[in-house]
């Protein structure tokens, strides 16, 4: 039989209010009991006493057993889960930067006081990525993880290939749908990916990798010319989170536009939607499919791992304790398109081979394998060049090689 919930709830907003909509339909063994906000003045859909502005009216509450934490600030999120797994209660988040950025002190956290935090809805929205990842391929050997894992970006990508709309108006209709914030740089610049590509990665191949680490490239300088580019070589461009095992000792990860093919999974995955593409061993190559944000869609996962918590479960981290573990590199060869208007970055880029060069009035573009710590070092010159980067696998023929000492070749 499943234990009693008894829920604090921090932060009401649409995903707040999209898992209260979903839990008042369902005859659950649960009761949210507080909700902790930080506006007392906005009006809300519930009675004005269950909410509070003091997170210790649920943190010292001993009734509570179960904290959700849905609030938009890092380290206040990162205190209110630390402290709530510290006395002994569980907790459900959805806040993928802090959980990427601290996840080796939650894991330790969870170990030390036997508590358990779950976060499915930190990662693609609706789609059951992180529980597939820690159950179903526990024993399997994972060649890649990649997809769309930003439902903004994505939007703003399929309303300028499918629409012909420019890039700024793309932004605006993402703004004011909901899908993109008023800075929309989290998204756009492929943190929001990144974050959750770190999560997926620890669960994939035991890795805890500190994102500052991680290459992120966004969208922010897609130009016409790169759209007419893909459509011209029947390709569209998807910003693509990669998390790929080179070898038995050493993954990578990176956050890169990607142009993809027809045959491809994430060529059909628009708007809204996001896609994850897991390419394993054994069970080969599998997709899930799913709204990545709005209430309903999160609220949707997130109520998952609380009804997870009714039966006591917790992530393992199976892979992590593994002996063979892996360890991340950015010292592996990329193939990319680069267009530009600056050749001293073409310079400084170092191209270690060049497949393609084009140059017509404004329009100049170089596709060729690069070291990927390359761009990391360049990373600053490309975003003041506002010079646009995209994988480019489908158009050289040649896929991610890892650095030649490896000798592989995947």
């Amino acid at each position: 039989m499943s234990k009693k919930l008894n829920i604090g709830l921090f932060g009401f907003g649409v995903v707040g209010q999209g898992l209260y909509d979903i839990i008042k339909t369902k005859n659950l063994n649960l009761e949210i009991v507080k909700i902790a906000i930080k506006n007392p003045e906005k009006e809300r859909s519930l009675p004005q006493e269950i909410f509070t502005t003091d997170r210790d009216e649920i943190l010292n509450n001993p009734e509570i057993n179960t904290v959700v934490e849905l609030i938009n600030d890092t380290e206040a999120a990162f205190e209110i889960v630390s402290r709530a797994l510290s006395s002994g209660k569980n907790v459900v988040s959805a806040s993928k930067k802090m959980i990427a950025t601290y996840l080796d002190e939650l894991i330790a956290l969870q170990h030390q006081h036997g508590t358990s935090l779950l976060y499915e809805g930190a990662v693609c929205g609706s789609i059951p990525i992180i529980r597939n990842l820690e159950e179903y391929y526990d024993n399997e050997l994972l060649h890649s993880i990649s997809g769309i894992f930003n439902g903004s970006s994505n939007y703003i990508l399929s309303k300028g290939y499918l629409e012909n709309l420019d890039y700024d108006t793309a932004l605006k209709q993402a703004q004011d749908l909901g899908f993109a914030e008023t800075d929309p740089t989290m998204d756009v610049g492929g943190y929001d990916a990144k974050y959750k590509l770190i999560i997926a990665a620890a669960h994939a191949y035991g890795v805890v990798i500190d994102p500052v680490e991680v290459l992120n490239i966004g969208i922010q300088n897609l130009s016409p010319n790169d759209l007419q580019y893909a459509r011209e070589k029947k390709l569209k461009i998807k910003l693509v989170p990669v998390a790929k095992e080179l070898d038995d000792r050493h993954v990578t990860l990176f956050v890169l536009p990607k142009f993809v093919n027809e045959t491809e999974f994430l060529y059909n995955v628009e708007y809204e939607y996001n896609g994850v593409t897991v390419q394993a061993a054994f069970a080969d190559q599998q997709f899930f499919f799913g709204k990545g944000a709005g209430g309903h869609p999160t609220g949707s996962a997130v109520l998952s791992d609380i009804a997870a918590l009714r039966y006591n479960y917790q992530y393992e981290y199976k892979k992590a304790k593994a002996e063979n573990y892996l360890q991340f590199t950015n010292n592996v060869e990329v193939n990319i398109y680069l267009r530009y208007d600056d050749e001293a970055l073409v310079e400084a880029l170092e191209f270690e081979h060049i497949h393609e060069r084009f140059y017509s009035g404004s329009y100049k573009f170089v596709i060729g394998k690069i070291n990927l710590q390359k761009l990391i070092d360049n990373q600053q010159a490309i975003a003041d060049n506002k010079a646009f980067v995209a994988f480019a696998d489908q158009l050289t023929g040649v896929t991610l090689a890892a650095e030649k000492q490896y000798e592989a070749v995947v």
